[in-house]
């Protein structure tokens, strides 16, 4: 589809089908119609089907009220490389030409909602702006993350030299498509002790592992199972915005599971594995027997280890309840902050207009050091409101950098004082601990599953442990980082955590597929972003373009004579661009970004 046709003439239209509101979720039919049989190796025979045997069964020739149809630009309005938003009536399309075809796609990242025409085409996919989820021109497929779901792909054709765009209104207003899954079609789905696929840990790891294999046409059980109360959600948003309730934060709603056979266990926690037998054991003696594992059980909070470390409201946040329980408690009160990282910084900014004062504690010199770099988290230090004196200056947020908590105060059992080691005394109410977490792998440790000394998962770049069938997947495993010489990193990001959870799948399939992602992650405070592609660790020099006491600026982080990472605030879409270089395999030198001169950067083709 989207082919550009040369000589004006009648262009046959591909049916397409408009499904009812039920079904609206189903991606439409291929152009074919067709899907290669494959086969799948469940727990007995191999079941082979067409892609075509799982779709509702097409409805009859949907009338032309349900499509729009519209001139939107000219054949010579728009070079190689380049994007334009287009309206058409019922919403907007995007529409580009690359490699000398014009294509129409949805407009909005179904992340949450970037303009992809402010994003990078380059290599046959477009990256969003903001957080890097990258979508094939050709079918709007989502190729890379964060988010879970793909683009519509609307239909082009070229007449007396005019670009004409045909869309089905639905699709218009919702600007994202589901791609068409397998069901469950195991018999013994929801009542036995068996199940082909267990997934422990329902975060983004596990939960695009489990639509990976509905999408790959993959038909046995598929359980997942989760410590948490709740379906899978949006867990970045939690520090970013305390309030959320888990409702606004679902990832999916309930239909969505129970129409793709997708079982979640929640509040169910795995005690250990048996890898011999291929068991996994739960808390309540329910035992269930497995073909293929896959272990992403995340992260647990590290907590202070001080006198007076068990007071009330003393809080980490790990799930909806601990973030609500924090701004119900900091409300008009005293807010003490320990670690200014992205967790602790997040919070702190949500907390200034709900606290009566937010205090944050480091060790280090300034925020975000050792990711971002003394001078940017300088600059950050500074963030504040629109239209508000910096946060810092006038004392909104105040800082107690190169300290450490040595004591927590309570009355009649409640925090109310936090003793530095500088033995300043802060009043609290509340205090938010932010100091990194741990691989939550316990369990594992008398599996034969190998862990390191850190209690991390080794993996390789197929996501495979060291036993047969178990993959891990998230932030607590370490994995080849491809284009860091495939050198072992944990890289605890939301966006990284779906790209190994679709690995892990294709894998448990047989695809032989490799992780090579480019990290890429953001932060948000005050409603200002600051976004981060590649892989920092080690850098030995930053170097800054831009205005940084503007927060107007990109940060080009360098080892040796290599830049392995960027940081940008205000400066879209260079982070992608970047990321986008990365991905291809080039190497960009520091001294090209010495010079000041970015063109090669900036430029929108590839």
């Amino acid at each position: 589809m989207g082919g550009c046709f040369s000589k004006p003439k009648p262009v046959e239209l591909k049916i397409e089908v408009v499904l009812p509101e039920k079904d609206r979720g189903k991606e439409e039919l291929s152009a074919g119609g067709k899907g290669s049989p494959r086969a799948y190796q469940g727990k007995g025979a191999a079941r082979h089907f067409h892609a075509d045997e799982r779709l509702p069964s097409p409805h009859p020739y949907p009338g032309t009220q349900d499509f729009v149809e519209a001139a939107v630009c000219h054949v010579k309005d728009l070079e190689n490389g380049q994007m334009r938003e287009v309206e058409l009536g019922w919403g907007k399309a995007l529409v580009l030409k690359d490699n000398g075809e014009f294509h129409a796609l949805g407009h909005k990242c179904p992340h949450y909602g970037a303009p992809l025409v402010k994003g990078v085409l380059s290599r046959g996919r477009i990256r969003c702006p903001w957080h890097g989820a990258c979508f094939s021109v050709s079918s709007g497929d989502l190729e890379d993350f964060p988010g879970l779901d793909s683009l519509h792909k609307f239909q082009v054709k070229i007449e007396k030299e005019k670009v004409y765009v045909r869309a089905s209104k639905q699709a218009l207003q919702l600007q994202r498509r589901t791609k068409v899954m397998a069901t469950c079609i195991s018999p013994s789905a929801g009542h036995s002790g068996s199940t082909n696929v267990l997934i422990v840990g329902a975060g983004a790891a596990g939960l695009v592992c489990a639509e990976t294999l509905r999408q790959e046409g993959f038909s046995d059980r598929i359980v997942l199972c989760t410590l948490d109360r709740y379906l899978p959600y949006d867990r970045p948003k939690l520090s970013k915005s305390l309030d959320a309730q888990p409702e606004q934060l679902a990832l999916r709603p309930k239909e969505f599971f129970r129409a793709h056979g997708i079982e979640v266990l929640t509040e169910a926690q795995v005690v250990t594995v048996d890898v011999r037998s291929k068991k996994a054991v739960f808390k309540d003696g329910f035992k269930l027997e497995y073909s293929k594992l896959l272990l992403a059980p995340g992260s647990s909070p590290r907590t202070l280890s001080c006198k007076g470390k068990d007071v009330e409201n003393v809080l980490t946040i790990r799930t909806p309840e601990d973030a609500n329980r924090v701004v119900r408690l900091a409300r008009g009160r005293n807010a003490v902050v320990v670690g200014a990282g992205f967790l602790g910084m997040e919070v702190a900014a949500y907390l200034t207009e709900k606290a009566h004062s937010v205090s944050v504690v480091e060790l280090e010199e300034t925020p975000f050091r050792r990711s971002l770099g003394e001078r940017v988290g300088r600059a950050l230090m500074k963030v504040s409101p629109p239209g508000d004196p910096p946060c810092f200056e006038n004392n909104r947020v105040k800082f107690y950098m190169q300290t450490e908590v040595s004591e927590l105060r309570a009355q009649e059992g409640k925090l109310k004082e936090v003793v530095l080691k500088s033995s300043k005394v802060v009043r609290a109410d509340v205090c938010v601990v932010g100091i990194g977490a741990v691989p939550a792998t316990g369990f594992l440790r008398q599996s034969g599953i190998s862990l390191d000394s850190r209690g991390f998962i080794p993996v390789n770049k197929m996501m495979q442990t060291n036993i047969p069938g178990v993959f891990a997947a998230g932030d607590a495993v370490t994995f080849p980082l491809a284009w860091r010489n495939s050198r072992k990193v944990n890289i605890p990001h939301w966006q990284m955590a779906h790209a190994q959870g679709r690995v892990a799948a294709q894998n448990m399939l047989a695809q032989e597929a490799e992780i090579s992602t480019v990290p890429y992650l953001w932060t948000a405070m005050f409603g200002k972003s600051l976004r981060y592609a590649g892989y920092g660790e080690g850098f030995d020099d930053v170097i800054i373009q831009g205005d940084l006491d503007e927060l107007k600026f990109v940060a080009f982080y360098t080892k040796g004579d290599e830049v392995i990472s960027v940081a940008s605030m205000n400066y879209d879409p260079i982070v992608s661009k970047v990321a986008e270089v990365l991905a291809s395999g080039r190497t960009i030198r520091k001294r090209e970004v010495e010079t000041g001169d970015m063109s090669w950067l900036t430029g929108k083709g590839s």
